[in-house]
């Protein structure tokens, strides 16, 4: 019979609850998988992938799919990180339009931040009315998964209400996970423009995990600064 090959295992603090937990790097089967779904190049396989790999790594009893989106780029990085290597080479074309020449850079992963991910309750809070006022909450992977959406629109209305934690009516308290969705759909739908984009405009500070980048072009000699934001920007 052969043998097993031991893995090391390591500890990381998730970005969104503070709380430590144990992994282990991928090994070939589940790196198999991600080129597979990258091959693809179709976004929900790849995410699919990306689920597959975190979940099979981790030692805890963690559900990917009440991590947030900054929770999964940050797990899937330091994943990747321990797995093969703390740099990745990218080849990242020149902003000059006319050059565009890819010029090759290395980040290192042990320099990935979390940025915006210093807010506190009281920043996720957000006054309707004088009696109505929302705890609101990141989005988690499981937010994303609503069928029969048409449009864009639609989506943002839907993740919208995902992201209400609680709703207090002057001295009530609701909670929205014990709240039908469609009739958080039905208050969102409800508000005015200025309401929503109150809302929206908290949204759209939600975490992500960013590297900041400076090389020279190795053709025309253009100074390059912009950042990585995303898992897509770690892949070119």
């Amino acid at each position: 019979m052969l043998p097993r090959i031991a893995i090391p295992k390591y500890d990381m603090i998730v970005p969104s609850t503070g709380k430590s937990i144990t992994y282990r790097p991928y090994v070939v089967k589940e790196e198999k998988l991600l080129l597979i779904a990258l091959e693809s190049e179709d976004e929900k396989q790849i995410e699919g992938a990306i689920s597959e790999v975190i979940e099979a790594c981790l030692d805890n009893k963690v559900k990917v799919k009440d991590l947030t989106s900054f929770d999964i780029e940050f797990i899937f990085l330091t994943l990747r990180a321990q797995s093969v290597g703390e740099g990745i080479k990218l080849n990242i074309p020149c902003a000059n339009t006319e050059c565009e020449t890819k010029n090759e850079f290395k980040i290192d992963l042990n320099k990935l931040e979390v940025k915006n991910n210093d807010f506190d309750e009281k920043d996720l809070q957000v006054k309707i009315t004088d009696d109505v006022t929302l705890d609101l909450r990141w989005p988690t992977m499981g937010d994303r998964s609503i069928e029969g959406l048409s449009t864009n629109t639609e989506a943002i209305i839907h993740m919208t209400a995902k992201s209400i934690g609680t709703l207090y009516n002057g001295e009530e308290i609701i909670a929205m996970k014990d709240t039908p969705h469609d009739e958080i759909v039905e208050f969102v739908e409800s508000l005015s423009s200025e309401q929503f984009n109150k809302i929206i405009g908290i949204l759209l500070k939600t975490p992500y995990c960013g590297y900041d980048i400076k090389f020279t072009c190795t053709k025309c000699g253009e100074e390059n600064e912009r950042e990585l934001k995303g898992l897509s920007d770690f892949f070119q």
